[in-house]
């Protein structure tokens, strides 16, 4: 059976829109207390007294930059402070700059890295003994360009794999504890994503087209009732995406 995580107390990085915000929405519903942690502190704290409002849920804002080490230690600080605990972290937080590898600039390459893999690795590295404590759930957004080899943006690419991999060596390391680590990797999302190319993947699909925010939301909140198993990896593809394979 499903465990509640009516009660729990929830991470939520990238919390300001897309993934991040409809995760924060299906988590409250279902009576997490959440920590909102993203760099927007406006639209987090929008956020916050939206859900506060809509499911009478507990929420705490702590406005975030995953790439900075210290951040990340006050973010867990502080949610351990406010909830005297952590039961579920979603390291959602993650950004593609520049597209094929020559023409990439440095600062382009070290922002994806810096938030893609750095912040990945800050979050785990604090949230990690809250979360055996707990015997609770980290979960992973990850891609379905870390999975498969693909022409566009190969360092994108390259910090998920990075994302799949260590998610799973985390869980080889923390999984006799009692601490269960998912991947969910989605395909093209509806969202604020992919805007730096020139629109966004909202703007350049319609409703139905590919896969919505609250879906994944929805298989992160399936992850954190997983016990005692868990829910190891999770695709959540569009429909048609095997389609491309058929032109190779």
């Amino acid at each position: 059976m499903p465990r509640s995580i009516d009660g729990q107390t929830a991470i939520v990085t990238g919390a300001s829109a897309g993934i991040g915000r409809a995760t924060v929405h299906a988590l409250a519903r279902e009576g997490a207390r959440v920590v909102l942690a993203a760099r927007r502190e406006e639209r987090l704290d929008e956020i916050a007294e939206t859900v506060a409002a809509e499911y009478d849920a507990e929420t705490h804002v702590v406005p975030t930059n995953v790439r900075d080490e210290d951040a990340v230690a006050t973010l867990v600080e502080a949610t351990v402070s406010e909830f005297d605990g952590l039961d579920l972290v979603v390291n959602n937080a993650g950004l593609a700059r520049g597209a094929d590898v020559e023409h990439m600039t440095t600062e382009e390459y070290r922002t994806m890295m810096e938030v893609n893999v750095d912040g990945m690795f800050f979050v785990t590295r604090e949230a990690i003994p809250h979360l055996r404590e707990s015997e609770g759930n980290l979960v992973f957004i990850g891609s379905f360009a870390g999975k498969f080899p693909r022409p566009f943006n190969p360092v994108y690419a390259a910090s998920k794999w990075w994302t799949r991999g260590f998610a799973k060596s985390v869980s080889a390391q923390v999984g006799t504890e009692d601490v269960g680590v998912t991947v969910v990797n989605p395909s093209e999302v509806r969202t604020e994503f992919g805007g730096v190319y020139g629109e966004t993947f909202a703007e350049r699909f319609d409703e139905g087209e590919v896969t919505e925010p609250e879906e994944i939301a929805e298989a992160v909140v399936f992850a954190a009732e997983q016990g005692p198993s868990m829910a190891s990896e999770i695709d959540m593809f569009r429909r048609d995406k095997f389609e491309l394979f058929g032109t190779m």
